[in-house]
């Protein structure tokens, strides 16, 4: 079969497969163009989900006839020349416009600023209609109908109106958190309009206008340099999350980018303090050397290569973590707001709740009193405390005693003093309740001193061995040998944590010490949580990696367990604690260990403000 040359529309239409695979690529194509020229105010207008109309209009430079003529042919530009290696725009390739017009039924019209009269192009299926005069203001307005009509095919692979529709809305939202000071507007007869006012170098409230305004109260600053490689931008609070990561924006040189190593470095710098199946809210903006990125990966522009990937996760990483050590501790505000609402008149938790299977009776499982003043001293087995992460002595139970008026905080604890406030009540064995100056914090006892507990093994494991406490008698468990082949790999990682463990013959563990910071722990479940875990890894890996999840796991079976009562002292102490731990706003697998309700809440609740 002989080789030929195929003709130029062809080869548009096979340039337009790459570029244009849906609308949302061909309104994200004209807006870049937009921006290239300088517009102020850009409005998108789209019908049938931007397949039967997608209309840009801008307040650019604007083109004249030459420039027009050019615009619809391949690789014809005004951004780059002789190099790719230092890209300043967000157009480059000259074939946006070439590929739109060679599927669809494409016409510009621009007039420059300076110029008495403007000039429209019109292209359709690939060939040329007319160029002509046109009565236009200035900038420049590109209007594509029916696209995918020269290639039907395409048409099939689209979703429906509404999904092409939303896919739309979310590339002028990614354009509009990166260009604050633009005004956007999208509208169309299969939408609700957006408008998104320019704010200026107020690149929050821009942010706040796409993410909503809850992300202005929960978000924190982020701004570290690292070998000429700035990171600016913003990243939520832990408990401030979602359910998929669509919240995760990240730019490069001002350039909106969907890159998998960001993607996961931000995933890794949240790691302990978001629940599974769930995402942090962060806007992340990269400003380098072009000539460090390479922005030519795919025709779409949204993927790019960094010279020094190591060194942009490295960054990441090290920014998010040291911001929320800095300020991630408090709870999201979203959390408290969650709590009004269940107070409110007509509230419906879930429409029905599985019956939770009731235990047979014992001391242990008896129903605890709902109340407890913060003063009356309970007995409880020996387990790790909270004044230095130490294993207190076991005290005799008191006789119960009727609820009586909580004594006064005494003046070391007033409540002013301190962020999370001064203990007033333990209730139902598992929450204290504090009082702040301007309002009431109510803590997860579990979930507080797990974190506490993981972040002392946490700064531990970067400095020496952790102390472990040797058991008398060596505690034996059977495993299947498999989980002790696994357990045996990484026996040197765990003596790291406090975790001396031996074989004891083909199919059992014997544990010889335990980390001193758990107190009492349950070797037997802890081992088996571990041998569990380390099987999802894969085994050739080291665990130096693993060892903060590991930390992890033996602070969850460390901490003070739900259900045991506590004295006022330690109630204080671990407020105390957590005043000074980072991220000790939600625990280890993320949720929240606090509340927080304003004085001001309260009244509204009670019809008082």
């Amino acid at each position: 079969m002989a080789i030929r040359q195929l003709s130029e529309t062809l080869i548009n239409q096979i340039a337009a497969g790459e570029v244009i695979e849906r609308p949302a690529s061909a309104a994200k194509e004209l807006i870049e163009n937009a921006l290239d020229a300088g517009a102020t105010r850009i409005e998108i207008a789209t019908s049938g989900g931007g397949k039967g109309l997608l209309r840009v209009s801008d307040n650019g430079s604007g083109m004249d006839a030459a420039d027009l003529e050019l615009a619809v042919k391949r690789h014809c530009t005004s951004k780059i020349s002789d190099t790719l290696d230092d890209i300043r725009t967000l157009g480059f390739r000259g074939e946006a416009l070439p590929s739109i017009g060679s599927v669809a039924k494409l016409s510009i019209s621009s007039r420059r600023k300076d110029s008495a009269g403007g000039s429209e192009i019109a292209v359709s299926g690939g060939k040329f209609l007319h160029l002509r005069p046109s009565a236009s203001n200035p900038g420049t307005i590109v209007e594509v109908r029916d696209l995918f009509f020269a290639t039907p095919a395409r048409l099939k692979f689209l979703k429906t109106e509404k999904a092409e529709a939303a896919a739309i809305t979310e590339v002028v939202k990614r354009m509009a958190i990166a260009f604050p000071g633009v005004r956007f507007v999208l509208s169309g007869t299969d939408r609700s309009t957006l408008e998104l006012p320019a704010t200026g170098d107020d690149h929050l409230a821009r942010m706040a206008q796409i993410l909503g305004k809850d992300f202005r109260d929960n978000a924190i600053e982020i701004n570290a340099e690292r070998e000429d490689v700035s990171l600016t931008g913003f990243a939520g609070v832990p408990t401030f999350n979602r359910g998929n990561s669509g919240h995760q924006y990240a730019f490069v040189n001002g350039r909106p980018v969907q890159d998998k190593l960001i993607l996961s470095a931000i995933r890794g710098a949240y790691a302990e303090t978001i629940p599974s199946g769930r995402y942090p809210v962060a806007v992340l903006s990269f400003r380098l050397d072009p000539a460090l990125v390479d922005v030519n990966v795919h025709p779409a522009k949204s993927d790019v290569r960094f010279r020094d990937p190591g060194l942009i996760r490295g960054l990441i990483i090290g920014a998010v973590r040291e911001a929320l050590a800095r300020d991630g501790s408090r709870a999201a505000t979203t959390v408290a707001d969650g709590m009004l609402r269940s107070f409110r008149p007509g509230f419906q938790p879930n429409a029905y709740q599985r019956p939770q299977p009731q235990a047979p009776w014992s001391p242990e499982t008896s129903p605890s009193r709902p109340y407890q003043a913060a003063n009356t001293g309970f007995a409880e087995r020996p387990q790790a405390s909270f004044d230095g992460l130490v294993t207190p002595t076991a005290r005799s139970e008191p006789q119960p005693q009727s609820w009586q008026q909580p004594a006064a905080v005494p003046r070391e604890e007033a409540p002013q003093r301190f962020p999370l406030g001064a203990a007033r009540a333990q209730i139902h064995e598992n929450y204290i309740v504090a009082q702040t100056e301007d309002g009431l914090v109510i803590v997860d006892q579990h979930a507080a001193h797990e974190r506490l507990v993981f972040e002392a093994m946490r700064k531990a494991l970067h400095s020496k061995r952790l102390p472990s406490q040797v058991l008398l008698i060596p505690e034996i468990i059977d495993l299947p040998e498999e989980d002790c082949d696994r357990l045996m790999v990484h026996a040197e990682g765990l003596g790291e944590l406090g975790l001396a463990i031996e074989r004891f013959g083909p199919g059992a563990i014997a544990v010889r010490e335990t980390p001193a910071l758990l107190g009492e722990v349950d070797a037997n479940g802890l081992i088996r949580q571990l041998a569990d875990e380390i099987a999802e890894w894969d085994t050739a890996s080291g665990l130096s990696q693993k060892l903060e999840y590991v930390a992890a796991t033996m602070a969850c079976h460390g901490s003070v367990r739900s259900g045991r009562r506590m004295r006022p002292e330690e109630m204080n102490a671990l407020l105390r604690q957590m005043e000074v731990t980072p991220g000790s706003g939600q625990c280890n697998h993320g949720r929240p260990t606090y509340i927080e309700l304003k004085l001001s809440d309260i009244e509204r609740l009670f019809g008082r403000s």
